[in-house]
This record gives C-alpha cells, structure tokens and sequence, in this order.
C-alpha cells in the first residue's frame, strides 16, 4: 500500500497540538523525530550507547512530524490547507510554531514501517522504567522495569517530556491495588507503566481508532490483558467507574475542558495528573484546578512542558 507522507518543521513546543491536528483530519499514523541535544545523550550513558550516530548528523532546534494519509483519499489537498492554517492559528494559543513548512511525499508501507524504526532505542524513562522497541536486545539491571512497545502507527514511545513526567508523577504516586484511569491513552504506555508498578487495574481511553489497536497490540505484548483495558471513545461515554488516580497526557485547552467532568471519575482524596502542558499555560490549569476544588500537591517542570499532580478534595 501506498502513502502520502506530510512532513511538518515545527517547534518543540507545537508538537503536542500539530499531532492532535493531524489525527483530527484523519492521518492513519502519526512518527515524530524530536531534536537531538547531543550534550544530553553525552551525559546519559545508557541513551549514548543505543543511538544510531547517523541521527546526530540531523541534530536541529525543530521537530520533524510525518505524518500519513492513504493514497485512497481524494480530498488531500483541501486538508493540506486546513493544516496550514490550523498550524498558523496556534500562535493565537500562545504557541510557537517555528518555520511550520509542510511538505509532501509519496512512500510505501515498507519503506515507512522501516525507516522510522532508526529514531527509536531503548531509554531510561525514570530510574526505574526503561522503554525498549520490541525489537532491540537489552539486558535490564536489578530493580528496573522493562515496558516493550511496538508503536506501530501511533507513534508514542514515552520519550516525550510530557510523557515521561506522567510516568515519574505515577510512580511517586502509587500504591499497591489502586486502579487507574489514562486519557488519550495512546500506546497504552502509561495503563502499562501503572500496571507494573503495581495497579490492580488499569483503563486507558482514547479517540482514536488507530491508537486503540496499537494500545491492545502492546498490552499483549507485555501480557498485561488480564489487568489493562482499552477503550475507544470520550471519558464520560466509555467509563462508569472512579479510579484513585486519572492521567491524561494531552494539550492544556483540552484539560481545561475536561475538568469541568472529571471530578466524577476520581475517588475521593484521589489524584488527577495532567501533562502537555507548556509553562504559559499552567497558571491557567492551577487555576481551573482550584477553581474544581482541587489542590496542588506537585508541578514538575522539563523544558518548556510542565505535569501537574492535584488531589480531589472530599
């Protein structure tokens, strides 16, 4: 099968809002190439060893997004457009969106499954979880917890600062039986990631049809079915339950609007963990927070991105 490949320049900061764009317009999948701060991986030994030297030569203040569409759809360019214009408009969000050029190609299925496998090594999430390709040989030391994924179409690994600050916020945070709730589940690396750290159950959520496959296809993957569910669809029409601590790695303005239901899926005294948040907007979802009758307990900070952690006040 045959794709067309849209290949976006944008800032860092834009990633998480351009990838949201692309999936709401129908993109079958979505790869990103993140910048490489080559004095980072110098100082992370573990991350030093596995990274292909090929990469370093693209080292660039930009993230690459690729995304793809079927060669069977026939309204391509009217999208084009959209993405252009959505991409301009986020500046109206407080965003930067740097150059913003998008380009296009045509690539096979092959071609593509392949090519974005070079970007992905085993990493050192936290101290204690490493994220490896199902693919990749990697001889964990004691105490640590391997999650193996296969991102398939849904691109998500848990390098992502937004990604691996939900997973350090769930580790500091869990104890033994809790059940979780993740929004906008993705690859199901956060349900999974809370499963093994000891969640009696986990149940991740998500629009998107493509991630849902790829989610299950993971939790297999880690013989995790018997303790992870995975459910297509909003929050408030697929989960009847209340869960000790709900996450959910998405944009800000979205969070913004799901705090006005998500009370209702917590338990008393339980957490709520939100990230991709840039720092220009975390007073604002502090506020709302409070505003819902929540309280701070922590905001972790990684770049311009910052997760906040607040428990649900009785």
């Amino acid at each position: 099968m045959k794709w067309t490949e849209v290949l976006i320049k944008v800032d860092p900061q834009a990633v998480e809002a351009v990838t949201d764009i692309l999936y709401g317009l129908g993109a079958q999948g979505v790869a990103i190439d993140e910048p490489v701060d080559v004095q980072k991986l110098r100082e992370d030994e573990l991350y030093w060893d596995y990274i292909d030297e090929k990469l370093l030569e693209n080292d660039t203040e930009e993230t690459k997004i690729m995304a793809y569409f079927s060669e069977e759809e026939t309204n391509l360019p009217e999208k084009i457009a959209v993405i252009k214009e959505k991409i301009r408009n986020l500046t109206e969000f407080g965003l930067s969106i740097g150059s913003g050029t998008v380009e296009l190609s045509n690539v096979n299925q092959e071609d593509w499954e392949s090519a974005w496998k070079q970007y992905f090594k085993p990493v050192h999430v936290t101290d204690r979880i490493v994220v490896k390709p199902e693919w990749e040989e990697y001889s964990p030391q004691e105490g640590e917890i391997v999650i193996e994924i296969d991102p398939g179409m849904a691109f998500g690994t848990g390098t992502h600062e937004t990604t691996s600050m939900c997973i350090n916020q769930i580790e500091k945070n869990l104890k033994a039986g809790d059940r979780v709730i993740d929004i906008g589940s993705g690859s199901g690396i956060l349900s999974m990631a809370a499963v093994l750290l000891g969640a009696e159950k986990a149940t991740g959520v998500d629009l998107d049809p493509v991630a849902v496959r790829v989610a299950l296809e993971n939790v297999e993957l880690n013989n995790l079915q018997d303790k992870i569910e995975i459910l297509h669809g909003n929050l408030t029409d697929v989960i009847r339950e209340k869960a000790d601590i709900v996450v959910a790695n998405i944009m800000a303005d979205i969070i913004l609007i799901l705090l006005e239901d998500v009370r209702e899926f917590i338990k008393d005294d339980g957490l709520f963990i939100s990230s991709g948040i840039i720092q220009e907007k975390r007073a604002a979802v502090e506020a709302r927070l409070l505003e819902k009758n929540f309280s701070i307990v922590e905001v972790e900070t990684k770049g311009e991105w910052c997760a906040i952690t607040a428990q649900k006040k009785s």
